[in-house]
């Protein structure tokens, strides 16, 4: 039968629209079966938001619990480019309260704006006042988000220990930067849902963050706080160019202060340009020459290989010793004959490179290895130098008079600490350390194992040592310098010429040191000062440092309680003069090059500066501060009502009864500072 055209063409639609929906069936399995992961990838894209969640970070606590570094919540500023409904006005509105530039803050709108992004920081972690100034508006498409500030409540306080943080709260020096990782934490995830216009309209945390540990530091802030002070007035008035201290209980190896001079607040980042000389931690990253200090480990070595004893009677050449071609004289005029003792107690450096030449070349190479020096002592700080103690092979024929006397050598000022820290131990060679524990909330704790002890010198050998270097604070280089209001004490005095690499010479700039240690029965503290770059008779090391460890340790004692062992007044017969001249006349071997002294850094070895007039006044300003009264055992009403009564401004944390309280009574407070009184039940 013959079918029609409208037949044919209605069975024709009817197989196009077949074929049609077949086409579209087709293409929507391959959509929803095939393409189904792609598809819902992009939508995710579109739809969800992943941001990152940081983990609070972790305190930094002193000995005594005081915070010394915490992170704050602050507000970050943003916005949703896509929301902003006048960028020119956002921008003047937001610009001048947030302290940024107008044209820099419209060029990033617009510029996120056109790439479709629907976030944008303006400003991140903004202080209280921008935040309150700014939500003050009422500005719809302003967002807030709450992140975290590092806080250095003291400023100043240990910042060489501490360190401080980038802007993305990653430690960059010091303890942030050695314990980065236990005080970071882990950051967790959220996934946000937005709308079409990328606000967030719900959100779920696919991984929680972890927060940071905790460390508790073996620095006491007491101390710490008096070593900064006492160096600094030190350093300004010497005129010389940087100063450390290191304050060392020689039984644990517990560093109980670390100060440098110059100094920096972590809560200040640095300017472009601008030097980062002073934020340098030269108590472990810059070695130097010790000078006469370094006669302690000549002695210590001739006592403990039986070459010596303190009565030992040596030739000290009426002030010369010829070695070869090279001369070497007494620093002032000479001697004939000393004792041991005596040659320690003034400083002879004829009598200590003859003691050296009896201990001999390989053997005084291996106690200054023995000892710790030339390699570094593991403190716990980043960039830590070990100093320089040249192979056996590389010395000169006269390498042993030089190092007998503290040149050739270099040392760091906690490798120094270590080394008294042996004499006041009775011989025992321990790792000083600056961790005492960690601990994450909620989590277990985490000690700090004990330090390891090994035995380097006898018993017998310490306790000699400390005797005769008692002799130096009664009747030697250090007399009236370093003697303690009812506590003895021992030491050594030590200046050492600078070596100029420019010129390849001698100067007369020094490295004026003093090491020390009290009480001398059984010593409870060691105290290394040096002074770098100081000029003439005012800057040797017993003049410039004697005092500095006089002033620490005195308060010292006195914070960690240790028991009085003379009268609190000294003996009308100790005289205040002293042989102050104890300068070890270097005199470079000719036969080795500078491979030693051109590692020493360059703020040690320049000129000494113009007088800052503005620190010396703070100096001066502070001496003549208001005495800080006793606040301990008394209620938070009790201690304001009697700072209020004294003049005396104070800053309460905690709540109960006053426990610590920094500065410590009696101490000077310096014009526009605060007594921090710590509060608990």
């Amino acid at each position: 039968m013959h079918e029609s055209e409208s037949t044919k063409r209605i069975r024709l639609l009817v197989r196009l629209a077949l074929f049609w929906a077949l086409a579209i069936f087709a293409r929507l399995c391959y959509v929803q079966i095939w393409q189904h992961k792609d598809f819902v990838r992009i939508a995710h894209q579109q739809q969800e938001q992943q941001m990152e969640i940081r983990g609070p970070r972790g305190t930094i606590f002193d000995r005594n619990d005081l915070p010394l570094a915490k992170s704050l919540p602050v507000d970050s500023v943003c916005v949703n480019p896509l929301r902003v409904p006048d960028v020119a006005v956002a921008a003047q509105l937001l610009s001048p309260v947030l302290g940024l530039d107008p044209v820099e803050v419209f060029t990033n709108i617009q510029s996120a704006a056109e790439r479709k992004r629907g976030f944008l920081w303006i400003k991140r972690r903004i202080t209280p006042e921008e935040s309150a100034r700014i939500r003050s508006m009422n500005l719809g498409w302003v967002e807030f988000r709450t992140e975290s500030r590092r806080f250095y409540p003291n400023n100043q306080l240990a910042a060489h220990v501490i360190g401080s943080v980038d802007h993305q709260e990653r430690g960059n020096a010091g303890l942030e930067k050695q314990i980065d990782e236990d005080l970071a934490g882990r950051a967790g995830e959220v996934r946000m849902q937005t709308d079409v216009r990328r606000t967030a309209y719900s959100e779920e945390v696919d991984t929680e963050p972890l927060a940071g540990k905790d460390v508790y530091i073996t620095i006491d802030s007491r101390v710490q706080y008096v070593a900064e002070r006492a160096l600094s007035e030190a350093v300004i008035q010497s005129r010389a160019r940087s100063g450390t201290l290191v304050a060392l209980d020689p039984k644990t190896g517990e560093i109980l202060a670390m100060a440098n001079y110059p100094t920096f607040d972590p809560n200040i980042a640095p300017k472009p340009n601008e030097s980062l000389a002073c934020r340098n931690n030269l108590a472990v990253t810059s070695p130097y020459e010790p000078g006469s200090v370094f006669k302690v480990l000549t002695l210590a070595a001739a006592l403990e290989a039986g070459k010596i004893t303190p009565d030992t009677m040596v030739n000290c050449g009426h002030g010369i010793l010829r070695l070869g071609s090279r001369v070497i004289h007494e620093a002032k005029g000479g001697y004939g004959t000393l004792s041991a003792a005596d040659v320690l107690a003034k400083s002879s450096n004829i009598g200590a490179i003859q003691i050296g030449l009896r201990v001999g070349e390989k053997a005084m190479h291996d106690y200054m290895r023995g000892l710790g020096f030339g390699k570094p002592t593991g403190v716990g700080l980043p960039s830590e130098s070990g100093g320089l103690v040249r192979k056996f092979d590389r010395w000169g024929k006269t390498s042993l008079a030089s190092m007998a006397m503290g040149h050739e050598v270099l040392v760091t000022a906690v490798q120094l600490a270590q080394l008294g820290g042996v004499i006041a131990n009775g011989g025992m060679l321990i790792q000083p350390h600056i961790v005492r524990k960690k601990q994450r909330m909620g989590g277990e704790v985490e000690l700090t194992p004990a330090a390891k002890m090994v035995r380097v010198l006898r018993p017998e050998t310490t306790i000699k040592m400390r005797r005769m270097m008692e002799g130096v604070v009664l009747h030697g280089t250090a007399k009236g310098k370093a003697n303690l209001k009812g506590y003895t004490s021992g030491g050594k005095t030590g200046t050492a010429q600078i070596y100029d690499v420019a010129t390849r010479a001698y100067t007369h700039l020094y490295n004026g040191s003093f090491m020390g240690f009290a009480p001398v029965a059984n010593p409870a503290i060691v105290i290394v000062v040096t002074l770098h770059g100081t000029t003439g008779g005012a800057g040797y090391g017993g003049v410039v440092a004697g005092p500095v460890f006089r002033q620490v340790a005195s308060a010292a004692l006195r914070i960690i309680g240790v028991q009085k062992d003379l009268p609190e007044d000294p003996p009308p017969s100790i005289d205040e003069s002293a042989e102050i001249d104890d300068v070890a006349i270097a005199g470079l071997d000719p036969d080795i090059g500078t491979e030693m002294v051109s590692s020493v850094p360059e703020m040690m070895v320049q000129g000494p500066p113009v007088l800052d007039q503005r620190l010396l006044a703070q100096v001066r300003n502070t001496v003549a501060g208001p005495r800080i009264p006793d606040f301990h055992g008394k209620s938070m009403r009790d201690v304001l009502e009697e700072a209020m009564s004294a003049g005396t401004p104070v800053e309460m944390m905690g709540s109960g009864i006053a426990r610590l309280q920094m500065p410590p009574p009696g101490a000077l407070l310096p014009p526009g500072d605060k007594v921090r009184v710590q509060f608990t039940r």
